[in-house]
Formats: structure tokens, sequence, C-alpha cells
């Protein structure tokens, strides 16, 4: 499915990782203690700025803040969309 968006200027849209709901030894993990995850793929970019030339793309798994980004639902997924300066590294 396309997604019917496009980011502005330096903006990039995000598609977080799943939580873990289970740890490594097999203990289930509460929707309460859920840590937020600080991994994405990146779904959209924009064009930048005259100043700034975008170092994403989309494809690219990311690394950002824990509290960086937007929450928004697009098509029944949870999306983040931030500043490409609010992203830490790409792996």
């Amino acid at each position: 499915m396309a997604l019917n968006i496009k980011p502005l200027s330096d903006r990039v849209l995000i598609e977080p990782v799943a939580a873990e709901t289970k740890t490594a030894s097999g203990i289930f993990i509460p929707d309460t203690a859920k840590e937020k995850p600080q991994k994405g793929t990146v779904v959209a970019v924009g064009n930048g700025t005259k100043d700034l030339i975008m170092t994403v793309k989309i494809g690219d798994t990311v690394l950002y803040g824990k509290y960086a980004g937007t929450e928004l639902k697009l098509g029944g997924k949870d999306y983040l969309i931030m500043r490409e300066d609010d992203i830490l590294a790409i792996i």
C-alpha cells in the first residue's frame, strides 16, 4: 500500500519497529511495561532545504531519541514524523 503523505522540507516519516513482547529468558512483557521503540524504518523523506541536503533515504533503518517526533496513525499503522536532526544514526 502506498502512503499518500509527503513530508515537507527536512522532515522524515518513520515506521517504528514493534516493541518487544518477550524477554530473552521467555518472560512476557505486559503492555504497561513495554519500552517505546527507538528504532525504525524510513518510509518517506522530504526534499530538504537550500542549506540542508537530506542524508537518509527510504528504506534506511535509523535510531532516534526516545521522545523524538510526533506520533500519527495512517492506514491503521503507527508512524512518527520528525526532523532529520532528531535522527541519531543510520544502522
